[in-house]
C-alpha cells in the first residue's frame, strides 16, 4: 500500500508470528522514530531481520499537541538528516514575556540564555505529530507494527552466543533480538522489567491545548507566561493560525472529576482555575481544538534513579521518558529524546556487542539526563512560586523568583539547552563526516 505521495508507507498493522530481528525498539514515539533512523543512518542493524519498532497505539501518537525545540534538539535532527523538513515549515523565537499578575511588573529575557543563535539552531515550537511524521517518513516500509502492545519481556543466552531478548505480544507474537530498546514513555513496560524506580509526581498538574484561529490570530512570535498564586499560565504561536497554550497549576481534585473530558477541562480552566488571566490568553483558551486537550499530572524521575537505577541489563535498555521522565518546564523531553537516539545508535554501531553498546549508552547519558531533570523540576517549582509553599515561604519563592530566577539562573539553565550530542559518524581526516 503507498500514501498519497506514492512512496509506500513505513508501517504494517500485527498479525501473529514468530519474528527474529536485529533490534527492537518498543514505542513510535519520538525516542523510537528518532532511534530508528539513527540506526538505519549508520546502517545498525540492516541485516537479520533489521529494526522492528512495536506502537501498541493504530496510528502515530499526536498526544501533547505540540512542543518546542531547543538548539540540542536540532543539532540532533541535523544529525539525523531531518532538520531542514521542519525549519522550513516553522518560524522561530527569541524572547520570553512574563508577567506577575498580583503585581503587573513584566520581565522578558532570551531563550538563547547567554549564547547567539543563528540558522536552524534557533528555539522553535512546532506541531508533535509534524516531528512524528517527519522521522517516519524517512523509515524503510515495515518499519512500524503496529496494535502491537508488550505483554511480556525475557532473555535467554544459547551455548556460545550472546544473550537476546525475548518479547511476547498480546497478539501470541513472539519475536526475539539482539537488541531490545524501551522508549514505549512514562509508565514504560521495559523500565519496569529492568527494575527502574516508578516515576514521581512533582505535585502539579498541567492543562495543555491547541488553538485554532482559522482567519490568523495575529500574536506576536513569543512565549507569553502569567504567573499567579499556584499557577502559570503560557501561550505561543504555532503557525499563522495555531496557538499551543497550556496552564500548570498544584493538583487539584477537579482533574480527576474532568478526566478526560474536553468540555469539563476547559470550562474548568476559564472558569475557575484561570479565570483571572488576561483576556487574551482566556480568549486563546476558547478557541482550543477539543481533539488536542488534555490534563494530566507532571511526573519525573528522581536524578538520582536515574544516575545509580538499572538503565540496562545485558541487551534491553530505555531512551526517552522510559529513561528520564522529567517535568516539562524546560522543554526538554523531547529534545532530550533526540539526544538519546543519536548517542544510542553511535554506541551500538562502535560496540564489539550489543551489550557494551547498551552499556556504553546509558554511562554516557546518565548525568546529562539527571542534571536536566533537576533543572526542570527546580524550574518549574520556582516559577510556580513553589508548589503548595503559602505564607513567608512562598512570598520568599516568588521574590527570590522575580528578582533573582529569572534575571541570573535561567540564562544559566538555558545556556545546557545548547548541548550538542555530535554526529551519527565521526569526520574523516579531512573534517568530513563519512556520509559526505
Amino acid at each position: 500500500m503507498a500514501d498519497r505521495g506514492g512512496k509506500a508507507p513505513a508501517w504494517t498493522s500485527a498479525a501473529a508470528v514468530d519474528v527474529d530481528a536485529e533490534m527492537v525498539i518498543v514505542g513510535a514515539g519520538i525516542a523510537g522514530l528518532a532511534t530508528a533512523l539513527a540506526l538505519r543512518r549508520l546502517g545498525v542493524g540492516a541485516a537479520g531481520g533489521g529494526v522492528l519498532v512495536l506502537e501498541r497505539h493504530a496510528e502515530l501518537r499526536s498526544t501533547g499537541a505540540a512542543l518546542t525545540i531547543f538548539p540540542n534538539g536540532w543539532f540532533a535532527l541535523r544529525a539525523l538528516g531531518v532538520a531542514h523538513k521542519l525549519t522550513s515549515r516553522y518560524d522561530a523565537f527569541e524572547t520570553s514575556r512574563v508577567t506577575t499578575l498580583e503585581t503587573g511588573a513584566t520581565q522578558v529575557f532570551r531563550f538563547a540564555g547567554r549564547k547567539s543563535s543563528s540558522g536552524d539552531v534557533r528555539v522553535r515550537p512546532m506541531h508533535r505529530k509534524a516531528l512524528l511524521e517527519a522521522l517516519a517518513e524517512e523509515l524503510p516500509p515495515g518499519t512500524i507494527r503496529f496494535s502491537s502492545k508488550l505483554a511480556s519481556i525475557a532473555t535467554e543466552k544459547a551455548q556460545g552466543s550472546p544473550e537476546i531478548a525475548v518479547l511476547r505480544l498480546d497478539d501470541g507474537t513472539v519475536i526475539r533480538s539482539k537488541v531490545l530498546m524501551g522508549c514505549d514513555g512514562v509508565h514504560s513496560v521495559v523500565s519496569q522489567w529492568l527494575g527502574l524506580s516508578e516515576p514521581a509526581s512533582s505535585g502539579r498538574s498541567a492543562v495543555r491545548g491547541l488553538a485554532v484561529y482559522p482567519d490568523g490570530h495575529g500574536l506576536k512570535k513569543e512565549l507569553r507566561q502569567f504567573l499567579s498564586e499556584g499557577l502559570r499560565a503560557g501561550m505561543v504561536p504555532i503557525s499563522d493560525t495555531d496557538v499551543y497554550w497550556f496552564l500548570v497549576n498544584n493538583t487539584v481534585p477537579a482533574e480527576q472529576e474532568a478526566g478526560t473530558d474536553p468540555a469539563k477541562i476547559l470550562r474548568e480552566v476559564t472558569d475557575n482555575l484561570g479565570r483571572h488571566m488576561p483576556a487574551e490568553y482566556l480568549d486563546v483558551a476558547r478557541h482550543s481544538d477539543s481533539g488536542n486537550l488534555s490534563w494530566a499530572p507532571l511526573l519525573y524521575r528522581a536524578p538520582w534513579a536515574i544516575l545509580r537505577g538499572p538503565a540496562a541489563r545485558g541487551p534491553v535498555t530505555v531512551a526517552g521518558d522510559a529513561f528520564h521522565p522529567m517535568t516539562p518546564d524546560m522543554a526538554q523531553g523531547g529534545c532530550s529524546a533526540l539526544e538519546d537516539a543519536v548517542v544510542l545508535a553511535r554506541a551500538l554501531s562502535r560496540a564489539a556487542t550489543p551489550a557494551d553498546g547498551v552499556a556504553s549508552y546509558v554511562a554516557e547519558r546518565r548525568g546529562r539526563a539527571a542534571w536536566l531533570v533537576a533543572g526542570a523540576y527546580l524550574s518549574g517549582w520556582v516559577q510556580q512560586g513553589g508548589t503548595n509553599v503559602r505564607g513567608v515561604r512562598g512570598y520568599m519563592v516568588r521574590l527570590f523568583r522575580d528578582w533573582i530566577f529569572y534575571r541570573f539562573l535561567f540564562p544559566r539553565l538555558a545556556d545546557t539547552m545548547w548541548f550538542d550530542c555530535g554526529d551519527l559518524v565521526e569526520p574523516n581526516a579531512e573534517g568530513k563526516t563519512h556520509s559526505e
